[in-house]
């Protein structure tokens, strides 16, 4: 009976349309005007579903579906409103109400609704479908921060932020910093850091815990504050700063600094503000600090762009929901707080170093020189995001090498056994790494982790990554696979779409779970037009990127996985994914 009458709207409209039956076309009212649909958590953590409908507009009652699909995918049914005969038919008129309650609920954290409509006078709509994710007050803090921690999706990040508190934001995104503190994200910044710390403090005879906390209160927070703009800026004009900060000449330039900082470490000459300047900064902050405080402000600026693909998914997840919602001061305020979470170990150092560093000597000329290897390491990190293989792996070849050099000619001047003996061993590593390293830059290896391992084509599913894509040559390859698709962007000045080559992508397992899949690579690095018009298309930012698709082509958004993925959390990934 539903589709004969569905054939009489059909057939009516036509009509109408030709002119007959001297009738004049009535107005339709738009889908989003038809059914106004919400989703609203009790206190007693129940759930009330209510769609309301404009006049002459109606829902088939069989037709209305709740399903839950996170964490799980799995279907709902609540007790249903009596509904009322319209040509055989049992439908909703004005409103629906439904009330889901807990035991039905269990962890639900989003509900999808969805249902067929028409008007009465003369036309079905498209079959809806909305989702809507619920905040899942029976679950603690603990278990959401936990649960968004393991998160890939900038999509989970961004529609966390929207629907919790202001609060709950904040913290949610102070204890993701507090995480990220315990991965290599942070560990560029320490010898940053400490060179700072130890340079600024060379002309005390012993510095103050003050003086150090404040050297890295100003550091966090300058990096706090380029995180909080860089999220501000990008998702209210739909930047893409990820993209820019990964421009050879951008980072080669960043390479110059650190470069220039490292020869200022090994004694070659002294960078510093003007002495007028320094006159004049002394009555506003300590006569030791004068010199420093903006150079510190800027190196921790400095060094949040540097970590910036690390914490690619959070913040992702701001930017994105900037760029939906406008609502800049949260997202930003949210970016800051991450940034302090993630500047406590670096607190914690400048706590330390007061307190423990020894009084000045010759010391320090050591440990100066040792900084400076490390930023020529951090130098060397950001240009092998753009050189070539073989140019990354004899540079630093070289380094380990020089470094193994300047140490053996130091030995003579140590005093303690201990540490003259603990020298020679750093010196013959340092060496044999160097060798093997140079050996693997000839031998065509890829990774300085595994230099033995030649240059193979070592990854099955990831097929040569292709430039000049459109976003209609894109979705065509798509729809005409007419199996499951992947679709991975990457550029070749991205570290992390390359430890997705040599890590993930190439584990057995992972290869394994993706046989039923065809893999396509986009090569943004031209950064061209096309290349900007597909991201925007699927609401991401910068690379890597890996995008799902059904076997029909459509786009699973909430599937996406931003920023590097191990291959045993993309396995179960995509685990999770088929389960569903």
């Amino acid at each position: 009976m539903k589709k004969l009458i569905i054939l009489f709207a059909i057939i009516t409209n036509m009509l109408i349309g030709e002119g007959f039956g001297n009738a004049t076309q009535p107005s339709f009212v738009k889908p989003e005007d038809a059914f106004k649909v919400s989703v609203d958590k009790k206190d007693n953590n129940s759930v009330v579903v209510k769609i309301i409908l404009a006049k002459d507009i109606y829902i088939y009652q069989d037709s209305l579906k709740l399903k839950s699909t996170k964490p799980n995918m799995s279907e709902l049914k609540p007790t249903l409103p009596l509904a009322v005969k319209f040509h055989d038919e049992n439908i909703y008129t004005d409103k629906i109400e439904l009330v889901l309650p807990n035991d039905i609920l269990n962890d639900t954290q989003e509900i999808e609704v969805a249902f067929e409509g028409c008007s009465k006078a003369g036309i079905c709509y498209s079959p809806i479908n909305k989702k809507f994710p619920i905040s899942n007050q029976s679950s603690s803090i603990g278990d959401k921060l936990s649960s968004l921690s393991q998160s890939t999706s900038i999509k989970d990040i961004a529609g966390a932020i929207s629907g919790e508190s202001f609060g709950f934001v904040l913290l949610l995104f102070f204890v993701g910093g507090l995480l990220m503190a315990l991965t290599p994200c942070i560990f560029p910044m320490v010898p940053i850091l400490s060179s700072i710390l130890v340079s600024q403090s060379s002309n005390q005879t012993k510095p103050t815990m003050g003086k150090t906390f404040m050297i890295s209160l100003v550091y966090v927070i300058a990096m706090a504050l380029t995180y909080a703009t860089v999220g501000i800026i990008a998702g209210l004009i739909g930047f893409d700063m990820s993209a820019a900060m990964q421009n050879p000449l951008v980072l080669i330039a960043f390479a110059g600094v650190f470069v220039a900082l490292a020869i200022s470490l090994f004694g070659y000459y002294e960078i510093g503000l003007p002495s007028s300047w320094q006159t004049k900064l002394s009555g506003i902050s300590d006569n030791a600090q004068g010199k420093g405080i903006f150079g510190t402000a800027i190196m921790g600026a400095l060094s949040a762009l540097i970590v910036g693909p690390c914490v690619a998914p959070i913040l992702g997840g701001a930017i994105l929901f900037i760029s939906q919602t406008g609502n800049a001061l949260l997202g930003g305020v949210a970016l800051f707080v991450m940034s302090i979470g993630m500047g406590v170990p670096l607190l914690l150092i400048g706590l330390g170093a007061g307190k423990f560093m020894p009084r000045a000597g010759g010391w320090m000329n050591i440990v100066s020189r040792f900084f400076g290897v490390m930023m020529l390491a951090i130098a060397l990190m950001m240009l092998g995001r753009i050189l070539p293989n073989m140019l990354n792996m004899i540079l630093w070849s070289a380094l380990a090498l020089g470094s193994a050099f300047a140490l053996f000619k130091s030995i003579k001047t140590f005093k303690s056994l201990f540490t003259k003996s603990f020298s020679m061993i750093l010196v013959t590593t340092l060496t044999i790494i160097a060798i093997v390293w140079a050996y693997g830059a000839f031998n065509g290896a890829t990774s300085l982790l595994n230099p033995l391992e030649e240059n193979k084509n070592i990854s099955s599913i990831n097929h040569k990554a292709n430039m000049g894509y459109s976003v209609d040559r894109l979705l065509g390859e798509i729809k005409a696979a007419k199996q499951p698709v992947i679709v991975d962007f990457t550029k070749e000045s991205c570290a992390s779409c390359k430890e997705l080559e040599l890590i993930t992508f190439p584990d057995p397992k992972v290869k394994d779970a993706l046989k039923n899949y065809k893999f396509i690579t986009v090569d943004l690095t031209a950064n061209s037009e096309d290349d900007k018009k597909i991201l925007a298309h699927f609401g991401v930012f910068g690379t890597p990127n890996i995008l799902f698709f059904d076997k029909n082509g459509e786009y699973l958004s909430d599937k996406t996985i931003t920023g590097f993925i191990a291959p045993e959390k993309m396995v179960s990934h995509i685990k999770k994914m088929e389960n569903k």
